[in-house]
């Protein structure tokens, strides 16, 4: 079922959606598509925050890290 709103645009949303709507878009089927791109991209930054929280609380993750950051070391040409 489809929801009808209204949303006042400041400048910035005004020239996003002027150029969504010069791609072909009408102004629903550019906003739809924002809205939904947005959200996935809300979940997306979350999953990898927390993914990076895992990868820090792993101690040989870590480990492992330290040993091939200090390996790397070890082969950088002489300055």
């Amino acid at each position: 079922m489809s929801k009808a709103i209204s949303v006042r645009l400041d400048d910035d949303a005004e020239r996003a959606l002027a150029r969504l709507e010069a791609s072909g878009l009408s102004q629903s089927e550019a906003i739809r598509r924002a809205l939904v791109y947005s959200a996935e991209a809300l979940g997306r930054k979350r999953e990898l925050h927390q993914e990076v929280e895992a990868l820090e609380a792993d101690e040989e993750d870590r480990r492992e890290m330290l040993a091939v950051a200090s390996l790397m070391e070890t082969l950088r040409a002489p300055r």
